[in-house]
């Protein structure tokens, strides 16, 4: 017997048919991603007090998306790139995250700037299942503890502190450890790394001075340091307040050992007016390719950042070019049924992962944290120069 539906019954079971098909696509959606798009944030800072780092980075991680846009984008997807000016405030940096998280969508966000930004937001981000890619600090926090949304790129400043501790002490016969640092998550990090250093070298930190990342006066701080017979300076700052420290300390011809780390090895630090920063030193997890570096794909690479930008690219836009590099491999290997858990796998497949500028990265299940090297550097003539080719370690 032939069955006829009733009227009005195939528009129902239609309808269910679709609602049922809108169900199953959205359950499916992964955020920030259509067949087409996928959207990646980043808050950094654009007008602050740390700006000469967070807009050369974000300028270069823009110009590697582009040109993978340019060559038909990963998987049949282009990069949709969002950045927002955190101006290295906290309260800005959450207002940002809010942005990212609730209006844009995003799937992922990179090269995120400072350290108590990324630790203020890193919940709120997580809980919504975004991935913090290779934020723009050393901070241990950035990929301890495990977190399988979190992706360090660089050796820790706590680990680059300890190093250069060890090496000053032996090397040089340093004894009388000061740490001038900013008084934040960051600058706790530096100062944790020198006090635990020098505690297992039978040593202790003579004296301490904490600041705001604003301060522009030190003549107190320098005071209190040199009354305290410190034969060198860790330095937990970041470029003005690190030339600020500087040039405060050289006016009273006070010719100390200074030791930097990530945050300042910057060339807005060793080309400083006057050379006063003439032989301060500094910790870095990869060291600066300098336009006139030999290697063609250096070569490339600055050429291409000039003429887009105007200007060279410093420290921070090399480390920037590298991570939208290891973001892009990472979709690739994710494969065209991009989510979460497989851009996940698709960076933790990255081995022995060789950028243009030298510097040798890997991850793995466990491994979230790209490097442990740090080199010692030291500024000669206007520029950055290895002390040891090789990296220290404690």
């Amino acid at each position: 017997m032939r069955f006829t539906p009733r009227k009005g019954w195939l528009p129902a079971i239609a309808g269910g048919l679709l609602i049922a098909a809108t169900s199953a696509n959205a359950a499916d959606a992964v955020r920030g991603v259509t067949d087409t798009e996928i959207v990646i944030g980043s808050i950094t800072d654009l007008s602050g007090v740390t700006a000469v780092q967070g807009v050369n980075n974000s300028d270069a991680v823009r110009m590697a998306f582009d040109e993978a846009n340019a060559a038909g984008g990963v998987n049949g997807r282009k990069i949709k790139f969002i950045v927002e000016d955190n101006q290295y405030t906290v309260p800005r940096a959450v207002q940002a995250m809010n942005k990212l998280l609730n209006n844009d969508n995003v799937f992922a966000t990179i090269d995120d700037g400072g350290t108590p930004m990324n630790d203020a937001n890193m919940p709120a981000q997580f809980a919504k299942d975004v991935p913090n890619m290779f934020p723009l600090t050393s901070a241990r926090s950035m990929y301890q503890p495990y977190n399988r949304l979190k992706f360090g790129q660089f050796a820790s400043y706590y680990d680059q502190m300890r190093s250069a501790v060890k090496y000053f002490a032996q090397a040089k016969g340093r004894k009388a450890f000061c740490v001038a640092y900013q008084d934040s998550d960051f600058g706790k990090d530096v100062l944790a790394g020198v006090v635990d250093e020098t505690a297992a070298l039978g040593l202790k930190v003579v004296a301490t001075t904490a600041h705001r990342p604003t301060d522009t006066d030190f003549n107190g701080a320098m005071e209190k340091l040199h009354d305290a017979g410190c034969d060198i300076i860790m330095m937990g700052t970041i470029v003005r307040d690190t030339n600020i420290i500087i040039q405060t300390a050289r006016k009273m011809d006070w010719h100390v050992d200074m030791v930097g780390q990530f945050a300042s090895y910057d060339t807005a630090v060793a080309t400083l007016p006057g050379g006063a920063t003439e032989g301060f030193f500094c910790m870095t997890p990869a060291l600066y390719a300098y336009p006139d570096d030999p290697r063609p794909a250096v070569q490339d690479f600055a050429k291409k950042y000039k003429a887009r930008f105007g200007r060279d690219p410093n420290f921070h836009g090399e480390v920037g070019y590298t991570a939208a590099q290891l973001v892009l491999l990472g979709l690739k290997n994710a494969g065209r049924d991009l989510t979460v858990d497989s851009f996940i796998k698709g960076v933790e497949s990255i081995h022995d992962y060789k950028d243009i500028f030298g510097s040798e990265l890997s991850f793995g299940p466990d491994q979230h944290h790209a490097s442990t090297h740090s080199f010692l550097t030291v500024v000669k003539d206007g520029r950055w120069v290895p002390v040891e080719q090789s990296a220290l370690a404690y």
